[in-house]
């Protein structure tokens, strides 16, 4: 004899048995306590502000003249310059200002070797109207040959080049990527005064190190604002590369447009027959 499901629950019910739960039956919904506990502690739910992407600064300043190489001129109000200074300093005989080109580089690393390159590369020079700063800024790996070229035009048969510890670093660079760019080498040949040494004649022992923001400083009164330091240079031309904002690159181009004024005052200072401590006067020079 055959007995159902139905009549065998009965059956259990019947003495006593508590009966299980048809398996088709539906789970009762699960509670969520936490709209009933924010309601008792009075929290309210705030609403999310949209997120609003910033624009992208990308604006440097300067004046296209290749795809991608951005060239930067100005002139400074400066004191007359003599058309020699005594060159004792550096132990020569007089030295003609008119054929001086202060210069200095901005690179992607400061190791040096094939693998580093210069972006940015910065001179100025003694004009009749004061100081002549001129900058050259490349804004993609393509525009190096073209900034090269522009370079070499700045540089003539006479000229003698003044730098900040140039002769070991970035003369030997350019010349570097000059041959790497089938260029030539228009450095060669070309005489060089490095400050970085009689600078360390003088100054070695006097105070905490030769480096030019502290000659700057003591020697010369000369006071940087807001200067990025030049370790930092590679990572913001690099970011701005890499489509980031252009504000870090900004800074660069100011500290480079210092450097090369800085080289100036020091010549002179150097060649002063009479040494002098700084007064407190402070050396000011507008940003590009």
């Amino acid at each position: 004899m055959s007995v159902s499901l139905e009549k065998l629950q009965r059956l259990r019910k019947q003495a006593g048995h508590a009966v299980p739960a048809s398996p088709s039956a539906a789970l009762p919904v699960a509670h969520d306590p936490l709209p009933a506990l924010r309601r008792m502690l009075g929290i309210r739910e705030r609403a999310r502000a949209p997120v609003v992407a910033r624009p992208c600064d990308r604006a440097l300043p300067g004046d296209e003249i290749a795809p991608g190489l951005l060239s930067l001129e100005q002139v400074l109000p400066f004191d007359a310059v003599s058309s020699q200074v005594d060159g004792t300093f550096a132990r020569t005989g007089d030295l003609p200002t008119g054929n001086m080109l202060f210069f200095d580089t901005e690179t992607t690393g400061l190791s040096g070797g094939t693998g580093t390159r210069a972006f940015m590369v910065g001179a100025s020079d003694f004009v009749p109207d004061g100081l002549r700063v001129r900058q050259l800024l490349i804004t993609h790996l393509s525009a190096e040959p073209a900034m090269l070229r522009e370079f070499s035009r700045w540089l003539a048969e006479d000229t003698r080049l003044v730098s900040y510890n140039g002769r070991c670093y970035d003369a030997p660079l350019l010349a570097a990527r000059y041959r790497l760019a089938r260029q030539g080498t228009p450095l060669a040949g070309i005489e060089h005064l490095d400050l970085l040494f009689p600078t360390r004649r003088r100054y070695r022992g006097v105070w905490e190190n030769c480096r030019l923001a502290t000659i700057e400083r003591r020697a010369l009164g000369i006071v940087r604002e807001d200067d990025l330091p030049g370790s930092e240079a590679p990572g913001a031309w690099l970011q701005y590369l890499r489509g980031g904002d252009a504000g870090l690159l900004r800074r660069v181009l100011q500290h480079n447009f210092q450097d090369v004024v800085t080289l100036a005052h020091l010549l002179l200072h150097l060649s002063a027959p009479d040494e002098a401590r700084p007064d407190g006067s402070v050396f000011t020079c507008a940003p590009p």
